[in-house]
């Protein structure tokens, strides 16, 4: 006889988080992993990519009661740190406005939470080491294997919700099979990859410590709540604070090419191009040479689907129907949205899972896809336009016009901090608006001399 039971495929964020929900509700899940069980062993290096925590995000952990144990945890950062080349940094603030920031975290360790914590139910059950193989859409079974022992086997419920992540083995199935006709699916990788190094926290330096930052305090080495940019127009380098005193810092480099991972084949080459572009962090960076040539490089890319499910049978939630590039540090804060808004269709539909997945597809997606468009705009802008003098005196005028007017948000403002405002708006106004501060700024030298209210004016116009 077929189980009552959600089968959710993915213990990550998204998975852990949606558990909760659901066990909440009295809803008892079965949650499949591939991965070990985490908290009980060690992570792997080089591939976390600490994790910005902001207001949608934090109003989904706030529902589950999990708000204020993870901002604990976190570092709060007010703000970008632009390195230039020969050393000298400029503060570029995230808001006009006090108290808006966003939080560091690591993902790991956020990870850990969400499960001890959907753990804590009798309604949500976790099995480690369960490899998705296949979903077959007319049965609605998942073939899974033990990754240990290589054994295989089926598992059905009342519906398959899928967290798996952007190589999730659903959708692949739901892309492949007759169950879904015109399944539509892009992906788009950058030309660039990624590379982890690491800060270490002061205590465990080793050798003698550097001449370091004014600000610089406690245990970190570098200003401590700030996300840190070293833009250099094609490529560029980010370091966000962790709460143990370190710093995760991330290279975004082309594949090929002159400056691109596949020049860096030696320690020579390693240190002549961090002397080149980087001079400031290589002090601070003990591990650099053995970080590089040990972690992985990995691929950024943007994926879109849709539909989302098959009937009633399943859905895919997160990553598996929406995964993008980290450079809007929105990532996980819409897939906890995801499970955010999912919980409130629950109020209108119960269980009527086609109901369900029906107006939460619809919902969501125009959602995902204006956040996922976003993340790329913001990675040319974190990479060039930082560097940019007339970005610098438009982010200026923005930071004026939050302190004048309650009522103006920027664009960074609207998806970070702005939670009741969807994505897809967001990105609308948002666009709009800059195109009318970049050009007023473009033709003038200091901000101070820019009437904000005709500023304000000229923004509504377009609304």
């Amino acid at each position: 006889m077929k189980s009552k039971k959600v089968i959710i495929i993915g213990a990550g964020l998204a998975g852990s988080l949606l558990s909760t929900y659901m066990a909440k509700r009295g809803i008892e899940t079965e949650v499949y992993e591939a991965r070990g069980d985490m908290r009980k062993e060690k992570m792997s290096a080089g591939r976390s990519i600490n994790l910005a925590l902001s207001n949608r995000g934090i109003r989904a952990l706030k529902e589950v009661d999990m708000h204020e144990y993870m901002l604990k945890e976190a570092v709060p950062m007010y703000g970008r740190l632009i390195h230039s080349i020969e050393g000298e940094t400029k503060m570029l603030p995230y808001s006009g406005r006090e108290g808006e920031y966003i939080n560091s975290v690591s993902r790991g360790g956020l990870n850990i939470a969400l499960i001890d914590e959907a753990d804590k139910y009798p309604e949500s059950t976790f099995h480690f080491n369960q490899k998705c193989l296949e979903f077959d859409c007319t049965t609605g079974e998942v073939l899974l294997e033990n990754t240990e022992t290589g054994e295989t086997r089926s598992v059905s419920g009342s519906t398959v919700i899928a967290t798996d992540g952007a190589g999730s083995a659903v959708r692949k199935a739901m892309f492949s099979s007759r169950c879904v006709s015109r399944f539509n699916f892009q992906q788009k990788f950058l030309e660039h990859g990624y590379k982890e190094i690491s800060i270490p926290p002061k205590s465990e330096f080793v050798g003698e410590l550097p001449k370091l930052p004014e600000k610089a305090q406690g245990e970190f080495l570098l200003e401590k709540n700030v996300l840190h940019i070293w833009a250099r127009h094609q490529f560029m380098m980010i370091a966000l604070p962790n709460f143990d005193g370190s710093f995760t810092c991330t290279l975004f480099l082309a594949f090929e090419g002159e400056n691109g991972f596949e020049s860096l084949k030696d320690k020579e080459s390693l240190m002549k191009f961090f002397k080149t572009n980087f001079a400031d962090a290589i002090p601070l960076m003990p591990d650099l040479v053995e970080e590089f040539f040990t972690n992985p490089t990995g691929n950024l890319g943007t994926i879109k689907c849709y539909p989302w499910h098959v009937g009633g049978k399943s859905l895919l939630l997160g990553d598996s129907a929406h995964a993008i590039v980290p450079f809007y540090g929105q990532g996980m804060n819409a897939s906890f949205e995801d499970c955010r808004v999912f919980n409130e269709i629950l109020d209108k539909h119960g269980t009527d899972w086609e109901k369900v997945f029906e107006e939460y597809s619809k919902q969501r997606k125009r959602n995902t896809d204006a956040i996922a468009d976003l993340a790329l705009e913001n990675f040319y802008e974190m990479r060039d336009a930082v560097a940019d003098p007339v970005f610098v005196k438009k982010r200026e005028l923005e930071m004026k016009l939050e302190q004048t007017f309650p009522d103006y948000f920027s664009k960074y403002s609207l998806v970070t901090f702005r939670d009741e405002i969807p994505y897809y708006d967001a990105q609308k106004r948002g666009n709009s608006q800059n195109d009318v501060l970049m050009n007023i700024c473009e033709n003038v030298d200091d901000v101070s001399e820019i009437d904000l209210n005709e500023v304000v004016k000229q923004v509504k116009t377009i609304f």
